[in-house]
C-alpha cells in the first residue's frame, strides 16, 4: 500500500512541477500580449500618429506569428522543446530591451521592430510549450490542463493594462491631444519625448525578469519530449506536407475560423481603449480608457471558468462554439445599433456607455473559441497533425490584419462625419467599424454547426 502511495505521489509531482512552470510561462505570454491594447492610444499621442497608424502596433506583433510559425517548428526540431522554451523567452527579452532605444529616439518604426521581435519570441514559445500540455499527463485530462493555462493567460491580460497604466501612464491627463496641440514646436517635442521615455524602465525590468525565466526554464526539471510519432511523413519536404495538409477541409475551414476568431479577440481587446477615449471615458485621472482592455480580459476569464464548469458535463464543446457564434452576432448588431449616449453605472467605476460594456463582453463570447476550434480542426489529420498545428499558428495573422482594417474603416467614417458636420449626431466610426466582426461570428457558428464535419473536398 505504501509503495502504491509513493508511486502516485511521484506521478503527481511529474505533472505538477511542469504544470507550474507552464502556467508561469502562459502568464508571461498573456502579460506581454495584452500590453498592446493600452500601447495603441499611447503611441497615437507619443509618436503623433493617426488612429489607423497606431493599429500597426497589433499588426507588427501578430504578423510575427504568421512569418515565424513554420520557422519555429524547424527551430524546435533542431534545438528540442525544452531549449525552445528558453530560446523563445530570450527573444522576447531582446524585444523588450529594444524599447529603450526606441523610446530614446521616439521612433515608431523601432517600436514596431521591437514588437515584431517579441511576437517572434512568443511564436517560438508557443510552438515549444503547447505540446507539453498534452504529454505531461493523461490525455483524458488534457482539456483541464489547457483550461488552467488559459486562465493564467487571461489573468495576465487583466493585470497587464492595470500595471502599465499605474506605473507608466498614470499622468495621461497631461498629454491629451488638445493640451499637446496648444504647445509650441519645441515644448511639444520635449513633452512627447518625456512621455515616450516613460516606457524605458518597465520594459528593461520586464526584459531582465524574462531573461531570468529563460535561465530557470533551461535548468528546470521539464522533461525533453519526442513527438515524432508520425515518421511516415517526415521524409516529405515542408512544402509537400503543407500541400497535403490542405487536402483536409476541416483543417482549412478551421484555419479560416481561427483567423477570424483571433481577429475578433484582438479587436475586442485592443480597440476598446481607443473607442472609450473617443466617447470621453477618461475618469478622474484621465487614464481610465487605458484600463478598458482589462474589462475584456475579465470577461474572457469568466468565460474560461464557466467553460470549465459546464464543458463537457453539461455542454459539449461543439455546442459551446455554436453559442459563441450566435452571441457574437447579437453583440455586433447591438453595438452598431445602440446609441453611445446610453450610460450604465457599475460599482466602483465611472459610468460607462453601454456599447463599451458590450465590447468588453466580446471577451466572454470569445473565451471558448480557441480551445474548441483547435481539436476540431486537427481531428483525423494523422501524420499531418504537427504541420496542421503550425498552419493554425499562422492563422493568428488575423490579429495583425483585421485591427488595421478596423482602424482604417473607423478613421474613414469619422472623417466622413467631420466633412458633413455630423460627428455630434452620428455614431462614431469606431462604433460602426465593429460591423466587420459579423462575418467572423457567422463563420464560427458555421464551423461548429457543419464545417468541422467535412473530411473530404469530394461530395462522393
Amino acid at each position: 500500500m505504501t509503495q502504491i502511495k509513493n508511486t502516485l505521489e511521484k506521478s503527481q509531482s511529474k505533472v505538477l512541477i511542469p504544470m507550474a512552470i507552464l502556467t508561469l510561462l502562459f502568464f508571461i505570454l498573456g502579460f506581454v500580449t495584452w500590453l498592446n491594447g493600452p500601447l495603441i492610444p499611447f503611441f497615437e499621442i507619443a509618436c503623433e500618429l493617426s488612429p489607423s497608424e497606431a493599429y500597426f502596433v497589433a499588426f507588427a506583433f501578430y504578423i510575427a506569428y504568421f512569418v515565424m510559425a513554420i520557422p519555429s517548428s524547424w527551430i524546435i526540431e533542431k534545438v528540442g522543446y525544452k531549449n525552445g522554451i528558453s530560446l523563445g523567452l530570450i527573444v522576447i527579452a531582446i524585444g523588450a530591451f529594444m524599447f529603450y532605444p526606441a523610446a530614446e529616439m521616439r521612433t515608431f518604426l523601432l517600436f514596431l521592430v521591437a514588437l515584431f521581435i517579441m511576437g517572434t519570441g512568443l511564436a517560438i514559445l508557443q510552438t515549444a510549450a503547447n505540446p507539453y500540455v498534452v504529454v505531461i499527463g493523461p490525455r483524458e485530462s488534457a482539456a483541464a490542463r489547457i483550461s488552467v493555462l488559459g486562465i493564467a493567460n487571461k489573468l495576465a491580460g487583466f493585470i497587464a493594462p492595470l500595471v502599465l497604466t499605474a506605473l507608466v501612464l498614470s499622468n495621461m491627463k497631461d498629454y491629451t491631444k488638445e493640451k499637446i496641440a496648444m504647445l509650441g514646436t519645441v515644448s511639444r517635442s520635449e513633452a512627447l519625448d518625456t512621455l515616450a521615455l516613460q516606457l524605458q524602465t518597465p520594459y528593461i525590468y520586464m526584459g531582465i525578469v524574462i531573461l531570468i525565466l529563460a535561465i530557470l526554464a533551461k535548468l528546470s526539471p521539464l522533461p525533453e519530449i519526442d513527438l515524432d510519432e508520425d515518421g511516415h511523413v517526415a521524409h516529405l519536404s515542408i512544402y509537400k506536407q503543407i500541400s497535403n495538409a490542405f487536402k483536409y477541409p476541416q483543417l482549412v475551414l478551421g484555419a479560416i475560423t481561427l483567423m477570424l476568431y483571433v481577429a475578433a479577440e484582438v479587436i475586442a481587446g485592443d480597440t476598446i481603449g481607443t473607442f472609450g477615449k473617443q466617447l470621453g471615458v477618461y475618469g478622474e485621472n484621465g487614464d481610465f480608457y487605458l484600463k478598458l482592455t482589462s474589462f475584456t480580459m475579465t470577461a474572457m476569464l469568466i468565460g474560461y471558468i464557466v467553460g470549465i464548469a459546464l464543458i463537457p458535463k453539461y455542454l459539449s464543446q461543439v455546442n459551446a462554439l455554436k453559442i459563441s457564434g450566435i452571441l457574437g452576432v447579437i453583440l455586433v448588431i447591438s453595438i452598431v445599433l445602440l446609441s453611445p449616449s446610453i450610460m450604465i453605472q457599475l460599482p466602483f467605476i465611472p459610468a460607462l456607455p453601454l456599447v463599451i460594456i458590450l465590447v468588453a463582453l466580446f471577451g466572454l463570447v470569445n473565451a471558448l473559441c480557441w480551445p474548441a476550434i483547435w481539436p476540431l480542426a486537427l481531428q483525423n489529420l494523422g501524420g499531418y497533425t504537427k504541420i496542421g498545428g503550425a498552419i493554425l499558428i499562422m492563422s493568428i495573422i488575423g490579429g495583425a490584419i483585421f485591427p488595421l482594417l478596423y482602424g482604417l474603416l473607423a478613421e474613414s467614417i469619422n472623417m466622413s462625419n467631420q466633412a458633413t458636420a455630423a460627428l455630434s449626431t452620428a455614431k462614431t466610426g469606431n462604433q460602426i467599424a465593429y460591423l466587420m466582426l459579423l462575418p467572423a461570428y457567422l463563420m464560427i457558428f458555421f464551423f461548429a454547426h457543419k464545417g468541422h464535419k467535412y473530411t473530404s473536398w469530394s461530395r462522393k
